[in-house]
């Protein structure tokens, strides 16, 4: 699922003759609801995504879904027929956005490093979904699926043992998804407290860490330093296969 603008059923509804509101050039939209034409699959994504960021995923209703696209829940499920097909569209939607283009030409380390950086920094927009999405099965999710098939020509034209791609995958998306929890944490996420004296050497720790907060975002120095250990520790089994 490609990216895409503002929901098309909330802004494309306004009929041809209704003119522009008191002569400012903004179209009105017929008084009523839209008709189920109005809708597509791009429009409920991005209204499926405008509900949780504001309620979060228990937000994300049918009933709720309609309203926010303000059709008629009869409407919508012309369109998809449960919640699971709904959350279907946001991951293809949100995977859209991950950067994988350098699995095509550039070596596999920078291939691995845009391609996560890019999957974190989207996530890290969403985490409400990650619960979700990160078990989600990704049957008949074609964006989804296209992903995951160019990582893995990847990692298989690198070198890896085929057996052990997946298994790679999942252990570098479970990295991916908890970093992109902690670029959310507060800055204050290690502060001992009235504990400082009792925990000397863990204080000292996040004293030395706080010293170049002010250049670069601790989520990011960690992010870096697990990624690029997982990078080499991966490619340790590509170097063991040619061997």
């Amino acid at each position: 699922m490609p990216a895409v603008p503002a929901v098309q059923g909330r802004s494309a509804g306004a009929a041809a003759g209704n003119g522009d509101a008191a002569g400012t050039g903004t179209s009105r939209r017929r008084a009523g609801r839209p008709s189920a034409a109005l809708l597509d699959k791009a429009g409920i994504t991005t209204a499926a995504l405008e509900l949780i960021n504001r309620k979060g995923y228990d937000g994300l209703t049918m009933a709720g879904l309609a309203k926010e696209l303000d059709v008629a829940p009869s409407a919508l499920y012309n369109h998809v027929a449960s919640k699971r097909d709904v959350l279907l569209l946001v991951e293809d939607h949100l995977t859209s956005l991950v950067d994988v283009s350098d699995f095509s030409a550039a070596p596999w380390e920078d291939a691995v490093r845009s391609w996560a950086w890019s999957y974190r920094n989207v996530f890290a927009e969403h985490t409400p979904l990650i619960p979700v999405i990160a078990v989600l099965p990704v049957t008949d999710a074609p964006q989804t699926l296209a992903m995951y098939e160019t990582v893995s020509k990847g990692f298989l034209d690198a070198g890896f043992p085929q057996e052990r791609i997946v298994s790679s995958i999942v252990a570098l998306e479970s990295f991916i998804f908890g970093s992109a929890y902690d670029v959310t944490a507060p800055e204050d996420i290690f502060d001992s407290g009235s504990m400082a004296e009792s925990t000397p050497h863990f204080t000292a720790a996040v004293r030395s860490a706080s010293s170049g907060r002010a250049l670069v975002r601790p989520a990011d120095v960690a992010f870096e330093l697990g990624l690029e250990a997982l990078i080499s520790g991966l490619g340790a089994l590509r170097a063991a296969k040619k061997q």
